[in-house]
């Protein structure tokens, strides 16, 4: 039968026609699928190829002061970036945008930068834009493509200078952080702390931030904003409040620059509770963390690198310096902890204005000596000789082991970042070790007992020593934000008698001693009972570090203050600047104290005969 006989091509017209009824039954069941049942997921896929989504910066929590004054808050501000699908184009509008706004220079390589490290994010130009770019941006966004002008909240800090270096400033999340992991959950274009509390408390201040869509062209020109929902509301960081007095913090920066004698000296002064409480932190010179928010100007930021003084150097933590006398309290707490002396105890030998240590004289401040001194006068007076003998009582081993135990060769752990460790043997061994000499000399423990020699400390450490003898005797870790993790604490193991001692000889120091000069005539300021401690440190090749520390009340201290100048001010003459901070934050009067001379004569001791000169101290920042 032949193969085209009309039976046979019956049956296969119905054997295709079956086939294509069941393909067309296929592909309809798939379209039902794909069209009805499976409808929403496919329109999300279609809307993701036109769809950008764009960072919401979240609002940094607000730092305030112990009185809930601002010292960081967030303001309403602009950013301005550009949304581009290639390199080329996003240089194209970059360049256009700088010849539009050439008194705003654009860096474009660091732009590019950022841009290819974070790809698919737009890429941030301004991330603090002023209002007139803005508006010039607006008036030309047709010839910009891809441009993003979008509300976020621009940080500010009210007080300035007065408290850049306590709460630093906040800037754009750079690769190197990135890479490091310096920051939990930052992304390329998040805002991060850089300084003081901004960065030592960012995972808390930075808050989560938000998310928008925008509808885009192939090309990445933007159409609109897209509506509905799918967005994510930016959650804000948390609020915090610091121990800070605010009003003491501004008077010391006025006070600082205000005062001829103060003005342009390079020092930092703190001011705590004898609980560790931070109420005032100040170093001098400083910047302004305003200038940091946004972009930076590139000769601003120039000039601070550059400027002799380090502007950016923060001399609370980061400075370290021979402490002179103020350690000398120190030595006598070592020597009446031991039971070595009594406040009345006199040293075998009377000042006569040097002591004499093998073939070498060592000097005293004051050329015709103080004569025969109980430790409470040696304290007042500031005598070196008496320290001098002192110090050889207790000798070299167990006064190193105890003033480590006293925490004086560690940081003392305040909570804000960069803090330096200070100068200060471990021990003996490894002190003779390090120089390698074979003996400890004995003109090292001489200039250790004044202050002097293989001892160099931090502003921060020396006032949370002070505080420890205003209080209970525990020198605690000093803090800003009330409930941090608190680091180790060092009992001075002086019984309340002992402190009581060296309270009363602290005194005399402001009554009758070395601190007189600084001492203003007003009944109000001594009825405060301003205890204190001058001091005068030398540093081979530099001028006097000047320094004082002091509390009040003395019989039941309220405040302690710390204060050290670099630049050639006797200690003597500082110690007005302490009594000012001192009677602002217990009276609340802004006092003016008159100038006057030092009695306390400076002159260096002789180097020591196996060291030299005394150890260059300071940090680099």
């Amino acid at each position: 039968m032949s193969a085209f006989s009309s039976y046979e091509l019956e049956r296969r017209a119905g054997q295709a026609t079956g086939v294509l009824v069941l393909a067309f039954v296929v592909l309809a069941g798939a379209f039902f699928r794909a069209q009805i049942v499976n409808h929403e997921q496919f329109r999300l896929a279609s809307n993701s190829n036109h769809l950008r989504g764009i960072s919401l910066e979240a609002p940094r929590g607000t730092i305030l002061d112990r009185n809930n004054q601002t010292i960081a808050v967030n303001i309403p501000g602009y950013s301005v970036k550009v949304l581009a699908f290639d390199s080329l184009t996003l240089r194209t509008v970059l360049t256009r945008l700088a010849a539009l706004l050439p008194e705003d220079s654009i860096d474009i390589e660091p732009v590019m930068r950022r841009w290819k490290a974070a790809r698919y994010e737009p890429a941030l130009v301004f991330a603090s834009g002023e209002t007139r770019v803005v508006a010039r941006l607006e008036e030309h966004r047709a010839a910009l493509p891809g441009l993003l002008i979008q509300a976020e909240p621009r940080r500010r800090y009210p007080d300035s200078t007065a408290v850049a270096h306590l709460v630093g400033y906040v800037g754009q999340v750079s690769q190197g952080e990135l890479d490091a992991r310096k920051f939990t959950d930052a992304k390329p274009g998040d805002i991060v702390g850089k300084m003081g509390l901004e960065v030592e408390y960012d995972s808390i201040l930075r808050g989560q931030n938000g998310l928008r869509y925008v509808e885009v062209t192939a090309k990445g020109r933007m159409v609109r904003e897209q509506s509905g929902g799918g967005a994510i509301t930016p959650v804000a960081g948390r609020s915090m409040v610091t121990t800070i007095d605010l009003p003491l913090q501004r008077f010391i920066d006025s006070m600082w620059r205000a005062d001829p004698d103060l003005a342009n000296k390079r020092g930092a002064m703190v001011a705590m509770t004898p609980k560790g409480e931070i109420l005032a932190y100040y170093s001098h010179p400083n910047f302004d963390p305003n200038a940091f928010i946004g972009r930076v100007d590139p000769a601003m930021y120039r000039s601070l690198a550059l400027d002799p003084d380090k502007p950016m150097y923060n001399r609370v933590i980061q400075g370290y310096y021979p402490p002179a006398s103020p350690f000398k309290l120190a030595i006598a707490a070592v020597a009446l902890k031991r039971g070595l002396v009594t406040m009345d105890t006199r040293m075998r030998e009377g000042c006569r204005g040097s002591f004499s240590l093998g073939n070498r004289s060592w000097k005293c401040w004051k050329k015709d000596g103080h004569g025969s001194l109980t430790l409470a006068q040696a304290i007042s007076s500031s005598c070196d000789v008496y320290f001098y003998q002192l110090g050889m009582l207790i000798g070299a081993d167990t006064l190193i082991n105890e003033l480590n135990a006293m925490g004086f060769g560690s940081r003392s752990g305040i909570d804000l970042p960069n803090e330096v460790t200070p100068l200060f043997p471990a021990s003996v061994k490894s002190y003779v070790n390090k120089r390698g000499v074979s003996t400890w000399g004995g003109g090292e423990v001489l200039n250790l007992s004044i202050g002097q020699g293989a001892n160099a400390q931090t502003l921060i450490n020396m006032v949370s020593f002070y505080a420890a003898l205003s209080g209970d005797g525990i020198k605690r870790t000093p803090y800003i934000i009330p409930g941090r993790v608190q680091g180790p604490s060092h009992d001075l193991h002086l019984t309340a008698e002992q402190r009581l001692g060296l309270r009363q000889a602290m005194l005399a120091v402001v009554s009758s001693g070395t601190a007189t000069a600084g001492l203003a005539s007003e009944t109000g300021v001594r009825g405060l009972e301003m205890a204190g401690k001058t001091g005068s440190g030398q540093v081979a090749g530099q001028k006097d570090i000047a320094w004082f520390m002091s509390f009040a009340p003395a019989s039941d201290p309220k405040i302690v203050v710390g204060i050290q100048v670099e630049e050639g001010i006797h200690g003597g003459l500082v110690a007005k600047y302490a009594f000012r901070a001192i009677a602002k934050y217990l009276t609340g009067k802004n006092l003016k104290i008159e100038s006057h001379d030092s009695t306390e004569d400076l002159s260096p001791p002789p180097p020591d005969s196996t060291s030299g000169a005394p150890r260059k101290a300071g940090g680099q920042p």
